[in-house]
């Protein structure tokens, strides 16, 4: 079993660490407490708009947002971005100072300031070649009747620094 990525590009798990033999997600609490947070975080932010996007049209014209396609950075303090801004991540973070922010808690913060203030990519800035073998399928989660008091706890502590952040008024979200 090798690196995957689930849902999002970005995140990189070890197969064997998410999946059983059979290919099935493995059940929450069976997974070490880091690749249990990554997942978790996964199934909050697969939908969201990309950031980029949000910044540029804001909360009113959210419609007008990609949804994220890759996900960079640690558990609440990553950057999720569409296709089109990837590469401006993918530029700040390796010629613009991105990576000295690597695994800081306002490192999506600061790629949101950089992209404010109107940072970008150049034209022919290359990104990251992906191989996707099958986008559209995400594996299916692991049922959440399943006692997980250890986990329930760890997601309700995560839901609470996600309470403390305010993207309604926040020029960062």
């Amino acid at each position: 079993m090798g690196k995957v990525s689930i849902g999002l590009r970005g995140w990189r798990f070890e197969e064997s660490e998410v999946f059983t033999e059979a290919g099935e997600v493995r059940p929450l609490p069976e997974m070490e407490p880091a690749v249990r947070q990554r997942v978790a975080r996964l199934m909050v932010v697969a939908e969201r708009p990309c950031d980029a996007c949000f910044l540029l049209h804001g909360e009113a014209e959210k419609r007008r947002c990609n949804v994220a396609e890759a996900v960079y950075g640690e558990p609440l303090s990553e950057v999720v971005l569409c296709e089109t801004h990837e590469p401006d991540f993918l530029y700040w973070f390796r010629e613009a100072g991105g990576s000295a922010r690597r695994g800081e808690e306002g490192f999506r913060d600061a790629f949101h300031e950089w992209f404010a203030d109107g940072g970008r990519a150049p034209k022919d800035y290359g990104g990251i070649e992906h191989v996707d073998t099958d986008p559209a399928s995400l594996p299916e989660a692991p049922d959440p009747s399943e006692p997980t008091s250890a986990l329930e706890d760890e997601l309700d502590a995560m839901d609470a620094d996600l309470d403390d952040l305010d993207f309604e008024d926040s020029d960062a979200r």
